[in-house]
């Protein structure tokens, strides 16, 4: 437990003593291919730490299509911020793509410890400033970058997306058709 937990609360200002309770807040949790952790209408009521596995976000489009706004893989938080922060019901759909574990908090367990942890506080806003930023980036990256160039940022920063997630995902996710990521999936192996 300690291992992916502690690796994924770094941060500078956390004791022993705050590491050893936010990690006794976590159960682990493990879910099968397919489980889902959310879905539209739901208020997110925990969030993730994913030990293994590889897992989707995604909505649907004003055309009920589904589209893939993310995929988190070992180590990363695994969260609808709006829904958990706000209170309200999301939009969103987290599915596990294989079998995952993954360790769980609730909000409420959240809340108690963000409010009594002054390092936990340091770190929520440090990983909410980096979210953010990642968000910018690939907003900016959809807009300036040609679908090959994204595919190749994609393969070198998350080979794990590549290998587990099917490829209907990873076109949604890269905006582009599946003939469309065929073609550059070859060109990429021809060059």
């Amino acid at each position: 437990m300690d291992h992916i937990l502690t690796i994924a609360y770094q941060h500078p200002n956390f004791t022993p003593a705050d590491l050893e309770e936010i990690m006794q807040a976590h159960s682990k949790v493990t879910m099968e291919k397919g489980a889902m952790l959310l879905e539209r209408g739901q208020v997110a009521g925990d969030y993730y730490i994913l030990e293994s596995g590889l897992v989707r976000s995604y909505l649907f489009d004003y055309e009920e299509r589904d589209i893939t706004t993310g995929f988190s893989g070992i180590g990363d938080v695994v969260i609808e911020v709006a829904s958990f922060f706000q209170r309200v019901p999301t939009e969103d759909y987290i599915q596990c793509l294989t079998d995952c574990v993954l360790w769980k908090i609730s909000f409420e367990q959240f809340q108690e410890l963000f409010h009594r942890i002054p390092a936990l506080r340091e770190w929520g806003r440090n990983w909410m400033a980096y979210e953010l930023y990642r968000s910018k980036i690939r907003a900016t990256e959809m807009i300036t970058l040609p679908a090959f160039r994204r595919y190749q940022q994609l393969l070198e920063k998350h080979p794990q997306v590549l290998q587990s997630a099917p490829l209907k995902y990873i076109a949604s996710f890269l905006g582009v058709t599946d003939t469309s990521l065929s073609r550059i999936r070859k060109d990429f192996a021809h060059q």
